[in-house]
């Protein structure tokens, strides 16, 4: 309504998308972020609904429907010990703990439950990314090790 738009963050926290007050979008846009509201509850539980500045009517919100945003990577904090951007992970050899090479990181997946990365290779495995699944991450080698069977 008057232009706001529902907004799905995948920050975490949550609240953090709103600390870039520019945003690019994937269409090549780019707006400045006014105002942010939670609905449902304070914290956002039910998600967001943002005001962009030009953004004044329900048909030009309509036309940013299903656009992701952008961030500069210089924007975006350190990260630290275990901590990894997906987008740097993307192209990383992927082993399991036996030694045995399942493929390369393709891409991720958010569901309900977690976050899966996607590992093609001879095959396709779709792996949660957690502690008990993602052992180790090689920078430098571009590697990542998995506890995950070759043949599940």
């Amino acid at each position: 309504m008057r232009g706001w738009l529902r907004v799905q963050s995948f920050t975490d926290p949550p609240q953090r998308l709103f600390e870039w007050k520019r945003w690019q979008l994937q269409s090549g846009a780019v707006l400045k972020l006014l105002e942010v509201r939670p609905l449902g509850n304070k914290d956002g539980g039910s998600g967001w609904i943002a005001r962009l500045e030009g953004v004044d009517e329900r048909e030009g919100a309509s036309r940013l429907t299903g656009q992701m945003l952008l961030v500069d990577r210089d924007e975006l904090p350190a990260t630290s010990g275990r901590e990894h951007y997906r987008a740097d992970l993307v192209g990383f050899e992927a082993k399991n703990v036996e030694g045995a090479l399942l493929g390369v990181i393709d891409h991720f997946v958010d569901t309900p439950g977690n976050v899966v990365m996607v590992i093609k290779g001879v095959r396709e495995y779709l792996v949660p990314v957690s502690s008990q699944h993602l052992r180790s991450v090689d920078p430098v080698a571009r590697a990542i090790v998995v506890d995950w069977p070759e043949d599940f």
